[in-house]
């Protein structure tokens, strides 16, 4: 199993390319089965997730094709992937594909408005929560779709189509948004959701379905309303910046110290995370080629945050902000309001001389002098490359284990801090 070798230390300077959203990536491949005409997605992130996806899409019959190379690529350049749902194979989306990869449960959407029926395993368990997908089921519930759930699979039937309905979630859900969102495209009549998720990934989905020919308005508030149409057809959609990635390495700058343009970044898809860093001592600055981030050699600031969803700070961007203020000169306090169990990077960065203390779903971080490097132990996509960023700054030598967390979310991570300086490297096996 790979790891990470980070040896502290290095200022970074120079320039990284942001990625296409792996967390916008997901729905819009998924958007596919909505249609029988292609599909084109531009700026799709090389991603673990990204890989699975296409075999999930691939066992329903999805024909998925990627671009090759032509001479003056950049290799930071997002790929193409082109999908044609034209003939679906099977509306069953098993237990072995869908257990590798919770997003896999939004084909639900798609299959049972496109072709009336589903039979989708349940997610199942997730190392940051229970993530249920209750609201999900309501939404299709709310849209004429029968449901039942038997030996672990949901089975959601709708004969004679799904009907737009009013649909007003208890609390805001960027998954099941996406679901109703899918799912109503296609509906007849009208479907209004309320308490809408606002996230930018949201957005970037119903942006896509209007060019696919679906008519969308509200898109990005907390109300969404939906005139469905009969069909979708052939659109090309070009995947948004990666907010959480910008925000991984403004903080690795904030960090480490040093002055760094991250190409790509869009500012208004993380103005919370700017503000908070500003706070704590970096200097970021908008540019026409993305954002500046700089700090020189003051101590960070500590900042008190609660995460909530978008526009206030994302759940996503909690571990690696509590990487930064381990080395604060003062005490910050991190509320996690999102998913229960995102605290569990907090032993591995102790192992590197942090001092964090949970009560509840607060975390108190009391900055200290220096961190020193040790194995560490990566237990989600976040919390991984948190370590990462304290490893950084810490003294000697900083292994992480279980990297392919990292793999799901982070295009080429090690190769884009390595050429602004870190000490990085990937060891195989």
């Amino acid at each position: 199993m790979d790891r990470i070798r980070v040896r502290g230390g290095n200022r970074l300077n120079g320039i990284i390319p942001i990625s296409g959203a792996k967390n916008a990536a997901l729905p819009l491949m998924i958007a596919s089965l909505l249609s029988d005409e292609t599909l084109t997605l531009d700026n799709v992130p090389r991603l673990a997730d990204v890989n699975l996806l296409q075999h999930i899409l691939g066992n329903h019959g999805v024909d998925v094709t990627m671009s090759g190379k032509r001479a003056g690529d950049d290799e930071n350049d997002g790929q193409t992937l082109r999908l044609s749902a034209k003939n679906i194979v099977d509306t069953t989306a098993p237990y072995h594909l869908v257990s590798k990869m919770r997003a896999s449960f939004w084909v639900i959407g798609p299959l049972v408005a496109r072709m009336g029926k589903a039979r989708v395993s349940m997610p199942g368990g997730c190392a940051i929560g229970t993530r249920p997908v209750d609201f999900h089921l309501d939404a299709l519930r709310a849209l004429g779709a029968d449901i039942e759930i038997e030996e672990g699979y949901v089975i959601a039937n709708a004969k004679k189509g799904l009907r737009g309905a009013p649909i007003k979630f208890a609390k805001v859900s960027v998954g099941a948004t996406h679901t109703a969102l899918m799912a109503a495209a296609l509906a007849k009549g009208e479907t209004v959701i309320e308490n809408a998720a606002q996230e930018p990934e949201v957005f970037d989905l119903a942006d896509c379905l209007i060019k696919m020919g679906a008519k969308i308005s509200g898109a990005g508030t907390s109300t969404i309303t939906i005139q469905g149409v009969e069909r979708l057809h052939a659109a090309r959609h070009s995947v948004l910046p990666d907010r959480i990635e910008t925000g991984t390495y403004l903080m690795a700058v904030a960090m480490s110290g040093g002055d760094v343009l991250l190409k790509g970044a869009k500012p208004e898809l993380l103005q919370a995370a700017l503000d908070l860093l500003a706070k704590a001592g970096a200097e970021i600055t908008s540019t026409n080629e993305g954002i500046r981030v700089k700090r020189d050699g003051n101590r960070i600031e500590p900042v008190d945050v609660s995460t909530a969803p978008f526009p206030a700070f994302p759940t996503d961007l909690q571990a690696q902000l509590m990487a930064l203020m381990t080395r604060a000169k003062g005490t910050s306090h991190i509320r996690e309001t999102i998913f229960e169990n995102r605290f569990m990077h907090v032993q591995e960065l102790a192992r590197l001389g942090a001092r964090i203390s949970v009560d509840g779903q607060t975390a108190t971080v009391e900055g200290v002098e220096r961190l020193k490097g040790a194995p560490v132990m990566a237990t989600d996509l976040r919390a991984s490359v948190s370590l990462v960023i304290a490893g950084l700054a810490a003294e000697g030598e900083t292994m992480v284990h279980r990297v392919y967390h990292l793999d799901r979310g982070f295009e080429r991570l090690e190769q884009k801090l390595a050429r602004c300086g870190a000490a990085i490297e990937r060891v195989a096996g």
